[in-house]
């Protein structure tokens, strides 16, 4: 008989006797993953788990399969809800570091390790180290993050132009409301009860002590409307908008990233009403446990202040956030005053693909398409993948076009043949959203992601 199978079957029958051992229950995962049994190994972590709940040792367990596995959104998903519990855990730091050096954050990885080692000495591995890149580390270094190969040093007092960067320009007048964005009827009544009616109807919000202001978060996969919406946002209440990137914000020198956000403010209370909008919200506001030794801290707390206000009043400010990776967001930015209304923004429904397509083929030949024939064929596609629908079907006109002499207008059937050449590109946001929802939904904010997914909580 098969050695290997000898000993799991041992092992088995002793994990069988002793559920809750979990040097047992690892040395079985290992074994199995060993002989390449990984799903075996994987089962066996999530009984467990399942098991002993309040047994981090068991979650920790999972998520390092998973980091084997290659399953890295899934491990990440684990590794933060253990933090949130004990931000000085070594073991997970080790693993929360390991994933930050696979997807290239060699700075967050270094930082990582040495809180870890900081917090445990045993917890220090040559291996990673060399991984790392890691030059001479030493605990007496006056707490300075220790090199890494390939990482450049900057001197931090050195001096740049004395000219101000650019700020982004403040478009107004901006005439296409929410009839401009297709479906999302859901969303749009958040904003309109959350920033748009306060503003609308300042004098009887005022009564009830209500300012007129105040900040959401959109969050979903790409390509679903995001950023249009904001933007609808300002139009449907003729306000100015100010869009924000990373760009517009960061800068290489210490302390020009808080000056730069500070200007940004500024330039929008001066501007009122004004809808403040950052775009990938989550560059500029990620969680201050991944940069405990980095300047990022401070930046990360300027943008609070900016948003409570403290120095100076909001009140007519309407600021909208978006982000793919809610998750990877400081949880302070959600709370009261900030970000206190978190919206999911989905891929649209069958009626939201509709008014989509009849939105984006306008202005364009067509011939009786039927809108809803081609929305029931393209289940689970984003705005943005609708639209490369009709690009390619445009571009397949063309071609036709120009070989014959004789353009011709979109059909239906143009459509449905466009749509069969291209995939829902959500899918794989949805897998990870989906992780984070299982394992990392503090306070039920993802509950809008499981009910999408008809998943059962």
């Amino acid at each position: 008989m098969d050695p290997n199978q000898i000993a799991i079957d041992a092992l088995r029958a002793a994990v069988s006797a002793a559920p809750g051992n979990i040097e047992l229950v690892r040395q079985l995962c290992e074994l199995l993953m060993r002989v390449g049994r990984d799903d075996e190994a994987e089962d066996q972590a999530k009984a467990a788990s399942a098991r002993f709940p309040d047994r981090h040792n068991f979650t920790l367990l999972l998520a390092q399969i998973f980091f084997r596995r290659g399953k890295d959104s899934h491990a990440s998903a684990i590794v933060e809800t253990l933090l949130k519990a004990d931000r000085d855990d070594a073991s997970v730091l080790l693993l929360q570091c390991r994933l930050q050096q696979r997807r290239g954050d060699i700075r967050g990885a270094v930082a990582t390790y040495r809180d870890a080692v900081a917090n445990d000495e045993s917890a220090r591995d040559s291996e990673l180290e060399s991984l790392l890149g890691l030059r001479d580390f030493d605990e007496s270094d006056e707490g300075k993050i220790p090199d890494a190969v390939g990482m450049p040093d900057f001197d931090v007092d050195g001096s740049r132009d004395e000219e101000d960067a650019a700020l982004p320009e403040m478009e107004a007048d901006l005439s296409d409301g929410f009839e401009s964005v297709g479906g999302m009827d859901s969303v749009k009544e958040q904003i309109r009860l959350k920033i748009i009616y306060p503003l609308q109807h300042a004098e009887m919000y005022a009564a009830y002590g209500k300012k007129v202001g105040g900040g959401i978060l959109l969050y979903g996969p790409p390509g679903c409307g995001k950023t249009h919406l904001a933007r609808a946002t300002a139009g449907e209440v003729g306000a100015g908008f100010l869009s924000v990137g990373i760009s517009d914000v960061l800068d290489m020198w210490v302390g020009n990233s808080e000056k730069n956000l500070h200007a940004i403010f500024d330039k929008a209370r001066r501007s009122k009403p004004c809808v403040l909008f950052f775009d990938e919200v989550d560059a500029l506001g990620a969680s201050r446990s991944d940069m405990r030794r980095s300047g990022g801290r401070q930046m990360i707390n300027q943008f609070l202040s900016e948003l409570d206000g403290v120095e100076t009043n909001n009140d007519g400010v309407l600021i909208l956030a978006a982000t793919n990776t809610p998750w990877h967001l400081d949880s302070a930015f959600r709370r009261p005053g900030r970000f206190d209304r978190v919206i999911f923004v989905p891929p649209p429904d069958a009626k939201g693909r509709e008014a989509v397509l009849e939105i984006q083929l306008r202005g364009k030949p067509t011939d009786s398409v039927d809108h809803g024939k081609v929305a029931a064929k393209t289940e689970g596609f984003s705005g943005a993948d609708l639209k490369s629908v009709i690009d390619v079907c445009v571009e397949q006109k063309l071609t036709e076009a120009i070989a014959t002499g004789l353009p011709k207008p979109i059909v239906t059937k143009d459509l449905l043949t466009a749509a069969k050449t291209i995939r829902p590109s959500v899918n794989e946001w949805f897998a990870t959203a989906r992780n984070h929802a299982l394992y990392a939904n503090e306070g039920g904010v993802y509950d809008e992601v499981l009910d999408y997914l008809k998943v059962k909580r």
